[in-house]
């Protein structure tokens, strides 16, 4: 049975990914209403994650140095619950942008400490599962999201064939406000796990252990390859699907990955991180580039429900990998991971978004699947099989 503390963690994403995924789904539609290219759609979601996820270095690192974290969580949680419904009043793109960032700090001062308040709560030998158990709630967030997103699209009357106007789905923003607040009720009940006092010193200028380094390279690597999923979305609207129809290609991609992420994370668990690593990203690469040759959009919600395995095979198994190699300076593992991740994906969105405008979607969604294959021959090769000395587990 998981711990209290990582079930109480879920059900705050699971509502938080509710109110964020009833917006997200639809602002790369909604930005082409103000102007946007294919380009800034990806810098948007890159420049956004780069933001949050130098704050989850900074925030990580804190996180080594306190023995409580609930309140950096909190703050977290409490920004992003704010900002995110002021999308609502965006007039350009670069507005949405600023929203977005907004959002994002509040998810990079939260992230670290609560990865590590996972981390702490779960035994190792479960720790793949815990993981993978709140990326699973992350995932039902973003199915329960989509659907208040269509459903309110469709009392709107912008349901069938019919085009959402941007006052619609401004309307769909400002009731996603609603989920956001009673995450913050959940967070506030739900009790911190005892940590001990971190010794005087810890995080202050000790450097990332040598086998983690070996990992994050490809991390980082698989990291280039994985452009936002917002690129489904597009993909869908340039085959001609209707817009009502982008919140259910979400809700089908979110679904496969809530059922597949804590089963994923036991099998991770069972049979090693690297290998759960290994075949995810080689599903990724191979669906992924298929997306590219799609024709039909029944087409793409196969693929897209096929890509969505790839995420339950690593999201569980990264992180706990991660935990594995910190050598117990967890909050400094996690958000040197995630800064690492936060450079790649600003590069990855921003330049997958240019490569479609030149020279089409198909070289845009081969060359990621590419990379992707690349970056699971690296760990196969810099990650070892054999039994960590400090957890007696193999990374196998």
């Amino acid at each position: 049975m998981l711990p209290r503390a990582v079930v109480g963690l879920g059900l705050v994403s699971l509502l938080t990914d509710t109110s964020s995924e009833a917006i997200f789904p639809l602002l790369p539609a909604f930005l082409t209403t103000l102007g946007a290219s294919n380009a800034f759609i990806g810098l948007v979601e890159g420049a956004a994650d780069l933001v949050a996820n130098v704050l989850k270095y900074v925030t990580g690192l804190l996180a080594d140095r306190r023995s409580r974290l609930k309140p950096l969580v909190l703050a977290g949680y409490g920004l992003s619950t704010l900002v995110r419904p002021l999308v609502a009043f965006a007039l350009s793109p670069w507005h949405v942008l600023l929203v977005r960032v907004g959002d994002r700090i509040g998810k990079g001062v939260r992230t670290s400490p609560r990865d590590a308040m996972i981390a702490a709560a779960a035994d190792p030998s479960i720790r793949a599962r815990a993981f993978g158990f709140h990326r699973a709630m992350d995932h039902a967030g973003a199915a329960a999201g989509t659907l208040l997103a269509a459903g309110l699209l469709w009392l709107l009357g912008a349901g069938g064939t019919t085009t959402a106007s941007a006052a619609q789905m401004r309307t769909v923003f400002l009731w996603a406000a609603v989920p956001g607040a009673l995450a913050m009720l959940a967070l506030a009940l739900t009790r911190e796990p005892v940590r001990a006092a971190p010794p005087a010193g810890r995080g202050k200028r000790q450097p990332v252990p040598p086998a983690l380094k070996r990992a994050l390279v490809p991390i980082g690597l698989f990291a280039l390859a994985n452009a936002t999923d917002a690129f489904l979305l597009v993909k869908a609207a340039r085959l001609g699907a209707p817009p009502v129809v982008a919140p259910l290609l979400w809700l089908a991609l979110h679904v496969v990955k809530a059922m597949t992420a804590t089963t994923g994370g036991r099998l991770a668990d069972r049979h090693g991180k690297r290998n759960a690593l290994a075949l995810g990203w080689t599903v990724y690469a191979v669906t992924w580039s298929a997306v590219g040759l799609s024709e039909s959009v029944p087409v793409l919600f196969l693929l897209s429900a096929i890509y969505g395995t790839s995420h339950g095979l690593v999201e569980g198994a990264e992180k706990a990998l991660v935990a594995e190699l910190s050598e117990g300076r967890t909050g400094k593992a996690f958000g040197t991971y995630n800064l690492l991740v936060g450079f790649a994906t600003l590069l990855a969105g921003t330049a997958f978004g240019a490569i479609w405008d030149r020279f089409g979607g198909l070289a845009a969604f081969a060359g990621s699947g590419a990379v992707a294959l690349l970056a699971a021959l690296a760990l196969l090769l810099l990650v070892p099989r054999v039994p960590l000395r400090e957890t007696g587990r193999s990374t196998r």
